[in-house]
């Protein structure tokens, strides 16, 4: 007579692309989170190991779903551009995105921003900047040592990792690039285009009417 073994296999646990919560509350914030996400997506086009993302899960634990965070944007050094449903740290070299940045609207609480504040901090983020738009308020912290260390004056700041610049002389948060061109939105990159192209329609006639056929 033989006797079995039943092994029982552990469920296997599942890891939510979705958390529930919409990605913004009003269109002033939705507008800085895409402004902030596609410039510094833009910023970094030509580095295949720069990963840019907005509003999307991170889990830090593996076989853990219930320790996330989704930043409004993060930025991730080392790690390949690409689809992603969430951003699994053990699946990403064990690499956590190096600077976050989350943008305020009238729900969020003052509790639930000191806990994404020990969140990132627990998880290792280098950098972590908090601008309130409705406010135009802006605070950051930098990793000295073990711990994340609140900036005495964040406008005027360069990031380290990013290399941009924030500035607030203007009454407005205005982000600025290495090579000193703000971060836009995508209709201010639509009207420049425009600019540039009936520029580019002017110049054309006036060397027609000198007789000039204009290259391509």
């Amino acid at each position: 007579m033989s006797t079995q073994t039943l092994v029982r296999r552990k469920p296997e646990i599942e890891y939510p692309d979705g958390d529930g919560q919409p990605m913004s509350d009003n269109t002033l914030q939705f507008q800085w989170i895409m402004t902030l996400q596609g410039g510094l997506d833009a910023l970094f086009r030509d580095d295949p190991n720069v990963f840019v993302a907005g509003d999307l899960l991170w889990y830090p634990v593996e076989g853990d779903n219930t320790i996330r965070a989704a930043p409004d944007v993060m930025v991730a050094f080392g790690r390949p551009k690409g689809y992603r449903g969430s951003y699994k740290q053990w699946e990403e070299d064990c690499i956590a995105p190096q600077v976050v940045f989350e943008v305020l609207s009238p729900s969020n609480r003052v509790g639930d921003m000191a806990d994404k504040l020990q969140f990132y901090d627990r998880y290792e983020v280098e950098e972590y900047y908090l601008f309130d738009p409705e406010k135009t308020d802006l605070d950051g912290w930098v990793r000295r040592g073990e711990n994340l260390v609140r900036l005495e004056k964040a406008d005027g700041w360069t990031s380290p990792r990013l290399g941009v610049r924030f500035d607030l002389s203007s009454g407005d948060l205005q982000v600025f690039g290495p090579d000193g061109r703000p971060f836009v939105t995508y209709v201010e990159v639509f009207e420049q285009l425009e600019r540039e192209r009936q520029r580019a329609e002017r110049l054309a006639a006036q060397l027609r009417a000198l007789g000039v056929e204009p290259t391509s």
